[in-house]
């Protein structure tokens, strides 16, 4: 197997509700706020290159909204999804596999996109099978008054009018060698692929760890669902991660790309910062 790190582009979201609980005095020195409080995010997805299949983790916060939507979460920097996969050679149209880790917004909001002269949706990836876990594509066409803004019709409903959906129950797998991991402490049965890499394996975190600075058990953001559930699912991960020297892979840290983890004193810490 073949890995790339994906940048699809950089947005930003309140510092406050990045970190919960955790004070400002303490946050603001690991990821500083602008004016507004807010601070700078990546959308980092992962690019799995085996054989004939091409394999991409998530895929941002597209480009289909209004400006309107847009002018909430300060999108900048040069970073697209069209222009990081070029980089290596490949288009939108290579992509045989669409794995969603969950639909929140900016994880799946570039699966559609407009049609030419913007009279309806279609899928980005025309040649891809959508791969979606079963029970979190329920809570997701039907959602909680709290995610509700989060999970967009125009996001998840064009995918299955495709017919290129296809839902993954619980046992099942998309790739012989990548495991899934399932959370539900930031939103229910978020989906992580455990992917082998060189001599052990990555761990996508997607929203249950999305920066590195949030691996201390009580750095959990506002939005998660069920927030003491994420505590525990972190403490399971990282300790999975440092008993078998795994790798963790950020979604939305501006700054690291990837680290490996041990156990200190202090409970399992960054061990070595890295890049695929």
């Amino acid at each position: 197997m073949n890995l790339y790190s994906i940048e699809t582009g950089r947005f930003k979201l309140d510092g406050g509700a990045m970190f919960g609980v955790v004070p400002k005095s303490i946050w603001n020195k690991l990821n500083p706020a602008d004016e507004n409080n807010m601070i700078s995010l990546a959308m980092r997805c992962l690019l799995i290159e085996d054989g004939n299949r091409l394999i991409l983790i998530d895929n941002g916060m597209g480009n289909k909204q209004d400006d309107k939507f847009f002018g909430h979460y300060y999108m900048h920097g040069d970073f697209t999804l069209e222009k990081s996969l070029a980089a290596h050679g490949f288009s939108v149209n290579d992509i045989t596999d669409m794995v969603l880790t969950h639909l929140h917004f900016d994880h799946c909001g570039g699966s559609i996109k407009w049609n030419n002269d913007r009279t309806k949706y279609e899928t980005t990836f025309k040649n891809a099978t959508y791969w979606i876990a079963d029970a979190h594509w329920q809570e997701a066409i039907a959602p909680n008054p709290r995610e509700k803004a989060s999970f967009l019709k125009e996001n998840i409903l064009p995918i299955e009018e495709s017919g290129q959906l296809k839902l993954l129950k619980a046992g099942e797998k998309f790739h012989n060698d990548i495991d899934l991991l399932y959370t539900i402490g930031h939103t229910n049965n978020m989906m992580h692929p455990i992917v082998p890499y060189k001599d052990t394996k990555l761990i996508y975190l997607a929203d249950v760890i999305p920066t590195m600075a949030h691996i201390p058990t009580p750095y959990v953001m506002g939005y998660d669902v069920r927030p003491l559930d994420t505590m525990k699912e972190k403490v399971s991960i990282l300790n999975t991660a440092a008993e078998n020297n795994y790798l963790l892979y950020f979604e939305h840290d501006p700054f690291n790309e990837m680290c490996s983890v041990h156990q200190t004193e202090k409970g399992v810490r960054v061990n070595e910062i890295l890049t695929i």
